[in-house]
């Protein structure tokens, strides 16, 4: 068997990268039976079946034996094992929400998925303080990168990150992720979109996911943008665990297992009155703690 990497999926076909050839293949039917679906960025084992180039179309044929172990998924973007997510939102039209961008952090921590925001557009007319959400998430932790990609500030920033990594590009529809791939890598020739001016509101461009290889190394996912994100599969008891600020402090409240929301001598609130913390990004926690504790734990998932 040959092993590989998986490229692109389109309607139940995927297309893997060995070392010097991509062939076309289906999954054995033993994955459904496992309830197991390829997802790209997996590395697999794959029996080839044509070997002289005969197929009707570009591509040698085979079938997908194997699945090796994964080092991260996520369920939508459908992608696995990469290094990295690059969330991209705009500080102008479709205007930030921070409650998305909130969540998607979590599913990121809870995954173990490293995470940069991208705040871009910065060259437009702002709908938010886009330099008070920096300060929010720099001291949280977070890497935010400003840039404006058809002014191409800030791009080699960008490139910088995406050097010899996995990575994968998300955020709403319109925020202009196909754009900042194609102004860091021209042959990408990435589709883009406009904003809609009715509704202030991005158009889908991105219709399959697709690792794309970079010319200084690495591969790059551009992914569909989604409007909204729900969190269902979280316990609440465990949500402290992905807001990055707090879980530098874990275990130095006075009682084992504080969720920092009404037990007392805990260094989060602490921390909260000394102006230590982001109050915004607390009232977040504490909101989304509240819609946790009775919600039947489901797949996470987001809705397009």
């Amino acid at each position: 068997m040959v092993k590989g990497k998986i490229i692109k999926g389109i309607a139940g076909f995927y297309y893997v990268q060995t070392d010097d050839k991509i062939y076309e293949c289906k999954a054995r039917g033993k994955f459904r039976k496992d309830q197991l679906t390829p997802l790209v960025g997996d590395y697999v084992e794959i029996k080839t079946t044509n070997y002289d180039g005969s197929a009707k179309n570009d591509f040698l044929q085979g079938s997908i034996e194997n699945i090796l172990e994964r080092t991260s998924k996520l369920i939508r973007p459908p992608v696995a094992n990469v290094d990295q997510g690059l969330i991209v939102f705009s500080v102008s039209y479709p205007k930030l929400h921070v409650d998305l961008l909130d969540k998607f952090l979590i599913i990121m921590e809870k995954e173990k998925i490293d995470a940069h925001i991208i705040l871009n557009k910065i060259d437009e007319k702002n709908t938010v303080d886009y330099k008070t959400l920096i300060r929010t998430y720099s001291s949280a932790g977070y890497n935010i990168v400003d840039i404006s990609a058809i002014q191409n500030i800030n791009l080699d920033k960008i490139r910088f990150l995406l050097r010899n990594k996995t990575s994968f590009f998300a955020g709403p529809s319109g925020v202009g992720k196909s754009t900042i791939l194609n102004q860091v890598q021209q042959n990408l020739v990435l589709e883009t979109g406009v904003v809609s001016e009715k509704i202030k509101r991005g158009k889908h461009t991105t219709r399959n996911v697709e690792l794309m290889p970079l010319l200084e190394g690495g591969y790059v996912v551009d992914t569909p943008g989604f409007t909204s994100l729900q969190l269902d599969d979280i316990d609440c008891d465990d949500l402290k665990y992905y807001f990055r600020e707090f879980t530098k402090y874990e275990g130095k409240c006075k009682f084992v297992g504080c969720n920092h929301i009404n037990e007392p001598k805990c260094v989060i609130k602490q921390l909260l009155q000394d102006n230590r913390i982001s109050k915004s990004r607390y009232e977040s926690y504490v909101s989304y703690f509240d819609q946790l504790k009775n919600t039947k734990k489901i797949p996470s998932k987001i809705r397009s």
